[in-house]
């Protein structure tokens, strides 16, 4: 069936490139929608029981929704690299919140997913956070997209809320501000429908949308904590006790020293369920300004020759691992959200093969009907959109600093960190990733299967990275530029 509909597909691409121009049909648009730190404490994908996001669920409904979507790597800056270049960070070298795409000789010239679709005759713009903060010098910006539109900054109270044993400002949770108009994502929201409205009447729109909740700081108004639970009644999700004992002692290393709190600190602070709660509240406020755009795009009458993605470039512990952040190989960093809608996309459709963000650049541009673009790394998801159950051989990887990788199956989650130490997951009998069982013989077979898929190239950090990139020298061991020791790490 698939095989028909892709040889209809292709028959009727081809019928149309003969018709006049004034008779061929219009080109789908695009919005693009990208999403910070949202891990998968979203209704539909059921992550967290009170999650409160009718928006994305109601956009899952009419579109296809992957629940097994993981990221190429678990930090914003190369995460967000990745699927604009349609390269993997091992391949790139960009590992840590520097540098930029243009700063790496390789990628100077690189045509990036909103450039190949200016290529091919789309008037692109771009607001809020799409590519990493800073990591486009202004001369360049609209090389980028023919309109790079605002990316607003989080609202900043007089005091912090919550005092973490690191300092840093947007480490912080709580009611603020008092007035919606004042969040980042607001103004997004704002901008990017004034755009929709004023868009080229003469020219498909790739329209790129950036919201930043909710990473921290967790803020949202007093009428988006009124839809979470009460903080008594918040539900924790669910850890073990001394998860980490079975773990190699190299999984500290990836997120060394973060401005993050660790779990034992929430627990004596009381500030665990304050902080679910905010993150759960933010959340919430992110998904109404994703309804704002949605329904704007359905006001403008493009809604139904509009493809639509919505995707995350990392997830977040929340006390899983002992931890809160990112910086891991695991399930709640690399988990996230990944939503295709409108043509070519059947609706209602759940996908649980494994998908990567990489794979979204090569989807658009086979939706869209431009031509193949050589050189990508991921792979079309098109033949999932038309049909859930249509195979898919390859796994999602998520990498983390040279040579440390993950390879995440519909079954399986195998972890090799770069001192060659191990982990494997049974996902189906182990959901939470509590118990390590690599060194099972039974599971022998698969971990030699699932090591074949580690990427072959491990290109060294590029010059100028900046913190979060662990290197070894001598046989030493180094995160920012001094040496770690097993002893020093925190509890």
């Amino acid at each position: 069936m698939i095989k028909s509909l892709l040889l209809n597909s292709a028959l009727l691409l081809a019928l149309a490139g003969n018709l006049p121009a004034a008779e061929r049909p219009a080109p789908p648009n695009v919005l693009f929608i990208a999403v910070d730190d949202l891990n998968d404490w979203v209704g539909c994908l059921g992550g967290h029981p009170q999650a409160h996001t009718p928006n994305m669920d109601r956009l899952a409904a009419r579109g296809t929704l992957f629940r097994n979507a993981h990221v190429q790597s678990p930090l914003c800056n190369p995460s967000r690299a990745s699927l604009l270049t349609g390269l993997r960070p091992s391949t790139t070298g960009i590992y840590g919140l520097a540098p930029g795409i243009r700063a790496v000789d390789s990628l100077k010239d690189w045509v990036t997913l909103p450039q190949y679709f200016a290529q091919h005759g789309y008037f692109t713009a771009g607001f809020g956070k799409i590519f990493h903060d800073g990591s486009i010098p202004k001369n360049l910006q609209t090389n980028e997209f023919n309109v790079w539109g605002p990316a607003p900054g989080m609202p900043t109270p007089k005091e912090k809320f919550v005092h973490t044993p690191a300092t840093m400002n947007a480490m912080d949770w709580g009611v603020f501000p008092p007035d919606d108009r004042q969040q980042a994502d607001w103004k997004t929201a704002e901008n990017a429908i004034a755009q929709l409205n004023s868009r080229p009447a003469d020219k498909p729109f790739f329209l790129a949308v950036g919201f930043r909740l909710p990473h921290v700081p967790c803020f949202a108004s007093q009428k988006w904590f009124d839809l979470i639970p009460a903080e008594d009644q918040i539900i924790l999700p669910p850890v073990k006790d001394h998860d980490r004992d079975d773990t190699p002692e190299f999984s500290w290393y990836l997120h060394w020293k973060l401005p993050e709190p660790r779990l034992s600190w929430l627990q004596s602070a009381n500030q665990w369920r304050p902080l679910v709660r905010a993150y759960l509240a933010s959340t919430t406020f992110m998904d109404s300004q994703l309804g704002r755009v949605l329904d704007a795009l359905a006001a403008s009458g493009a809604a139904t020759n509009t493809v639509i993605v919505l995707w995350s470039d990392n997830g977040w512990h929340l006390g899983e691992k002992a931890i809160t952040g990112k910086n891991t190989l695991w399930n709640p960093s690399t988990h996230v959200p990944l939503i295709f809608a409108g043509p070519g996309v059947t609706g209602g459709a759940k996908c649980g093969q494994p998908a990567e963000l990489l794979d979204v650049y090569p989807t658009l541009v086979e939706l869209c009907g431009l031509p193949a673009r050589t050189g990508l790394e991921g792979h079309s998801l098109a033949p999932q959109l038309k049909d859930p159950r249509s195979p898919r051989p390859w796994p999602a990887i998520t990498t983390h600093n040279v040579g440390n990788h993950t390879i995440r199956t519909e079954r399986w989650r195998y972890i090799r960190y770069a001192d060659n130490s191990e982990e494997l997951y049974d996902i189906q009998a182990d959901p939470n990733e509590w118990t390590n069982i690599v060194a099972n013989p039974k599971f022998t077979a698969v971990v030699k299967d699932l090591a074949q898929w580690l990427p072959k190239t491990n290109t060294l950090p590029v010059p100028g990275s900046a913190s979060r990139v662990l290197t070894q020298t001598n046989g030493v061991w180094y995160w920012e530029g001094k040496i770690i020791r097993p002893e020093e790490k925190e509890d």
